[in-house]
This record gives C-alpha cells, sequence and structure tokens, in this order.
C-alpha cells in the first residue's frame, strides 16, 4: 500500500513539472555557445527526495561540439542562458553549478551520472534533443528515456515516467561515475533563478 501511495505521489509530483515552448534567437544563442574542454559525455541528473529517496525530475546534460542541457518540462530558466523548447546553451561550469544548486535543497538531493561517449554519440544525442520539442508536463524523463533508447549503447534504458529507475538503469551502463549534491537552501528556492550568473 506504502509503494502505492509514494509511485502516486511521485506522479503528482511530476505533474506540477513546468512546460513552455521558448524559442532563443540564433544570435543569442551563438553568442552563447560554450565549448567544453572534457571529453564527450552524457550526464543524466536526477533529483531525489531527501524523505522517501524517490525521483522528482530528471536532466540530460551533453558535451560534443558544444555543451547543452536538457531541462524538459522543467522550471530552471535564467535570463542569461537561452533556451529552445528545454534545451539550454551555454552550459559552462558556472551555469552547471547553478543548475545543481537550483534543484538540491534540504528536500531534495541531486544525483549527477557521467559517462564518456565518442565525439559521434555526443552529437547524435545534441541533435535528439533539439529535435524533441517542448515537453508537456509529468513527462520529463519519459522525453529523456524515449531519447536515451536511441543511442547505441543505452538501448538498455527502458521507457520510463520515473526519474529514479531512469538512474538505476542508466548506473548499470558501463564506465558510469556518480556523485550527489546536498544542499540545505530552504524548500522554496525560487529566489536562486534571480542569482547573475
Amino acid at each position: 500500500m506504502l509503494r502505492i501511495v509514494l509511485s502516486l505521489a511521485t506522479l503528482l509530483f511530476l505533474a506540477a513539472c513546468g512546460a513552455e515552448s521558448k524559442w532563443a534567437s540564433d544570435e543569442f544563442v551563438a553568442a552563447k555557445r560554450y565549448v567544453h574542454d572534457g571529453p564527450p559525455m552524457i550526464t543524466l541528473f536526477t533529483v531525489l527526495s531527501t524523505r522517501s529517496g524517490s525521483g522528482a525530475h530528471a536532466g540530460l546534460m551533453i558535451n560534443g561540439s558544444q555543451r547543452v542541457l536538457f531541462d524538459p518540462a522543467g522550471t530552471f530558466q535564467h535570463p542569461n542562458i537561452p533556451e529552445r523548447n528545454d534545451v539550454h546553451y551555454g552550459i559552462t561550469p558556472a551555469v552547471v553549478d547553478f543548475y545543481i544548486d537550483y534543484h538540491a535543497r534540504v528536500t531534495y538531493d541531486v544525483m549527477r551520472q557521467d559517462i564518456v561517449v565518442s565525439p559521434e554519440i555526443a552529437e547524435m544525442a545534441i541533435r535528439l534533443v533539439e529535435a524533441y520539442g517542448a515537453v508537456p508536463k509529468g513527462s520529463c524523463t519519459k522525453s529523456i528515456t524515449d531519447i536515451l533508447r536511441q543511442i547505441p549503447g543505452f538501448e538498455s534504458i527502458p521507457s520510463t515516467y520515473f526519474p529514479r529507475k531512469a538512474m538505476e538503469a542508466f548506473d548499470r551502463l558501463p564506465g558510469v561515475t556518480s556523485r550527489i549534491f546536498s544542499d540545505t537552501d530552504p524548500n522554496e528556492n525560487g529566489y536562486i533563478l534571480t542569482r547573475g550568473i
């Protein structure tokens, strides 16, 4: 019974994920383009409840010819970060820290899972997130898993609405490294979005 209640609570939380079609100008996207000097990589971020351990949200960062962040149906935004239908551009180390800080708070931890991929796989992942379009509420993890399942080497990821299930499947991929982030920020932390980057 408890499992059913927790599953329903998770679905209700997922339904609260915001979704909005946005389209930054070509000039803004080009001006903020960021090329990270690390290896080509796919990173899964999972927001986890500190109370139940259940997943609440997921995001996907890809480091290829540029570094982008797919935050489907998310509420993350900043006027200095161009966005096109849930794909954010200009993902510098400061923006990554900002993204983690926005989600990590007293009620949620953030799990970061990284896997090094070939340049070709990274470019394929970027094209897939750019082509996906704006994601409806409650479908953050479903969109990410649907994308990952199209990428060679990620076919074992199940199509799911549940962030924790996706996180656990991602963890079974060979070569994944993980790190968890905790914070004592209050639960109402929308003020973080007003900070400069």
